[in-house]
């Protein structure tokens, strides 16, 4: 049983597997359109364009000082809206992760647990194109690169135990309870002002800052823009703190599935 629940967060029996269903989620979301792939990248900086047009220059928003520039606007709420896609993509997709997959449910071998695990994989496509941009526009606007842009990869590591715990609870609810698409839309959208996005999280009143730490997604985001736009070294502590959350969730997700699972086939 212990073991079963290893391979939850360790699915090494079945990496190609991941990869071959990885690739292939990401090629049927292109293949029938003109553009194919390209989409990927025009789609983001088209985000990026309205955001920036309405609260830069509509709201006159302000990012720190009074003279930056819109392309500094434009950079902190690109690396903000880049780890928000990536989240909300996992999310928005996990109720029908199962729902939508009853043959690979009727099959006893298949493991379904890995699931999430593609999703994961599939949605970091996107957000190693963001990526890629977000380096590029920075390194040529500041003439090269912070050393601390190394610490990345350690500052998005907690987004990977969030989005599959998250994949793991509502991919198991998905098939129970078919109005949780509707319900998670709503909390996307309310979820996207409530995280630092357009805004820094020292714009906040004193008093509010605190409850963003219940929200791993905006150390995620405020780390994101000190390592690549600031130069900074990330608040090790508060990393510490979203991992320790991440990981709680995706214990809640992996067991949550695992007890549920053996419903699945008599439901769809």
């Amino acid at each position: 049983m212990t073991q079963k629940l290893t391979e939850y967060f360790w699915p090494v029996r079945h990496v190609d597997l991941i990869h071959q269903f990885a690739k292939r989620e990401v090629l049927v979301r292109y293949q029938e359109s003109v553009l194919g792939s390209i989409w990927a990248v025009v789609t983001p900086l088209l985000s990026l364009l309205v955001y920036t047009l309405v609260f830069r220059h509509v709201f006159k928003a302000q990012w720190g000082n009074a003279g930056e520039s819109g392309l500094d606007f434009a950079l902190n709420i690109y690396a903000g809206l880049s780890v928000f896609n990536f989240f909300s993509e996992c999310l928005l997709r996990a109720p029908r992760l199962v729902a939508e997959q009853p043959n690979l449910v009727r099959k006893v071998v298949f493991p379904l647990e890995i699931l999430p695990w593609v999703l994961a994989f599939s949605a970091l496509f996107h957000l190693g194109i963001a990526l890629v941009i977000l380096i590029a526009v920075s390194g040529w606007m500041h003439h090269g690169w912070p050393v601390s842009l190394l610490c990345l990869p350690l500052v998005w590591l907690p987004l990977l135990p969030l989005v599959l715990g998250v994949g793991w609870l509502f991919s198991a609810l998905g098939v129970f309870l078919k109005d949780i698409n509707q319900l998670l839309g709503v909390v996307v959208s309310l979820l996207m002002f409530l995280s630092p996005i357009f805004y820094p999280l020292e714009s906040l009143p004193a008093l509010w800052r605190p409850w963003m730490h219940l929200n791993p997604l905006a150390l995620v985001m405020e780390a994101t823009r000190d390592v690549v736009l600031n130069g900074r070294w990330p608040d090790w502590s508060s990393l510490t703190l979203v991992m320790g959350e991440s990981l709680a969730v995706a214990l809640l997700g992996a067991l949550f599935f695992r007890a549920a699972r053996h419903e699945f086939a008599d439901v769809l």
